[in-house]
């Protein structure tokens, strides 16, 4: 299924999973990327951005403790994650394609992936790996805005971010709680997904 909204971008919907995802054509380059990312008040000083990341570190921090190893996937350009687990005596490397590129090895205890899920161009690929980097009884923490019925695509504010590119439905969820052999264990808020590797 293809459809268009406002901007022109076209966009497909996958039947199987429900995955929304950007045609090709329109992809955003890695220069426009970078320049959004940029942009960006990401760090440790802006509260605004700490308090967001509490949504996700909060629920989380009842199953880590110091001893594990973990990734933040898709850090940015001013890690902050792992600057906040670091406060709790917990281990948390850093990984970005554009700003910290050379990605560590795993396996991993735990992966947070905040509001990175709608970034990927390759949805299946990049879950995949990140499948690959987290051992057996490991955590992946998401936090990416789920979409349904009751959202208009077209005028959705989410999508409106030019590097946002990918849309997930909890059907999605499921589909890849199937394939990449993940339990979800909590949702808080339809924007944040505690999972756990079998």
């Amino acid at each position: 299924m293809v459809f268009q909204t406002r901007k022109g971008r076209a966009y497909w919907r996958c039947f199987r999973c429900a995955l929304i995802f950007m045609d090709s054509e329109h992809l955003p380059d890695r220069q426009t990327e970078r320049g959004v990312y940029e942009k960006h008040q990401n760090h440790l000083g802006h509260a605004g951005y700490v308090n967001f990341l509490r949504r996700i570190l909060d629920p989380a921090l009842v199953y880590l403790h110091p001893g594990m190893r973990g990734l933040d996937y898709g850090c940015g350009p001013g890690p902050t994650l792992s600057q906040l687990l670091e406060f709790h005596g917990i281990s948390c490397e850093n990984y970005d394609p554009l700003f910290f590129p050379s990605c560590p090895a795993g396996p991993f205890d735990f992966i947070f992936a905040t509001e990175c899920f709608e970034h990927f161009h390759r949805p299946m690929e990049q879950l995949q790996h990140l499948s690959l980097l987290l051992k057996p009884g490991g955590w992946l923490f998401v936090m990416t805005q789920l979409w349904d019925e009751s959202i208009n695509f077209t005028d959705w504010y989410y999508k409106c971010d030019p590097t946002h590119v990918s849309f997930y439905h909890r059907q999605t969820i499921t589909y890849l709680c199937r394939e990449y052999g993940l339990r979800l264990i909590e949702e808080q808020q339809q924007r944040v997904l505690l999972l756990r590797k079998r």
